[in-house]
């Protein structure tokens, strides 16, 4: 199913569902379909909002995890947004965590899977390689547990990106800035409820970091998935709803007896 992509102002983003707000931010070479069965599942019973985060788009100054958060930040105030659960993948967490340490009032709950800020295994010392569609393949296959989830349409889309110099090093810039970026002395400040969901398969943040988060921000659960890499809303969709769901519902219960 293909979403509206609505426009305010400078900000695109997908908006679909009533509800309390469910912010999904993607990851490097994250794109709206990572969250296909997500927003379906969660339209149902929560407003679900993915910005269309300036992966590339911003001047190479501000292509750093910084200056997506500001982004979000900006985005958030703009549309009014307020009791937000934040869930990011990837470099999407990395920003949601740096958000929520700046500007935890209007986030109600943090939901993180394979989010970067404390150790993540880059794309490799060569990466990236341009005008090598197998390698791009092979590298993009490393995300998942299941190399055959690297489709055609996934390794076009990341050969496409990497083969524009300038794209490039936007790339660079972010990865840069994500492995500078480590938050490992602040994540106790989080207060928000946190749910952490992590592939036992992961090589990317391995299930380690998952623990490591789960050890330092205070109010965390973690959930591990069996036979699943780095991004498991699209590898075990069912697993990970099942498992949002459930953290979700508790929050409510517990606000509800309060």
């Amino acid at each position: 199913m293909s979403y509206e992509i609505k426009q305010d102002g400078k900000f695109k983003f997908i908006e679909e569902g009533n509800g309390e707000p469910l912010m999904l931010l993607h990851g490097l070479f994250g794109a709206l379909s990572n969250f296909k069965d997500l927003i379906e599942h969660f339209r149902k019973s929560n407003k679900v909002i993915v910005p269309l985060l300036p992966l590339l788009e911003l001047d190479l100054l501000h292509t750093s995890v910084g200056g997506l958060q500001k982004f979000v930040h900006r985005f958030i105030e703009h549309r009014k947004y307020d009791q937000i659960h934040l869930l990011g993948n990837s470099l999407g967490g990395h920003v949601a965590l740096v958000h929520v340490l700046k500007h935890p009032e209007k986030i109600k709950s943090l939901i993180l899977t394979g989010s970067s800020g404390l150790f993540e295994n880059g794309m490799g010392d060569t990466y990236p390689k341009r005008g090598d569609k197998e390698y791009i393949r092979t590298k993009t296959a490393l995300t998942f547990y299941d190399p055959a989830m690297a489709t055609d349409e996934l390794v076009n889309e990341v050969f496409e990106i990497t083969n524009n110099r300038i794209k490039v090093i936007k790339i660079i810039a972010l990865a840069k800035s994500a492995i500078r970026n480590n938050l490992g002395e602040e994540l106790n400040q989080i207060k928000q409820p946190t749910c952490l969901i992590w592939g036992n398969n992961d090589t990317i943040t391995p299930p380690f970091v998952g623990k490591e988060f789960n050890r330092l921000i205070p109010n965390s659960e973690i959930h591990f998935v069996d036979q699943c890499g780095h991004a498991p809303m699209m590898e075990v969709p069912h697993e990970f709803n099942r498992i949002l769901d459930e953290f979700l519902v508790k929050l409510s219960s517990a606000a509800a007896t309060v």
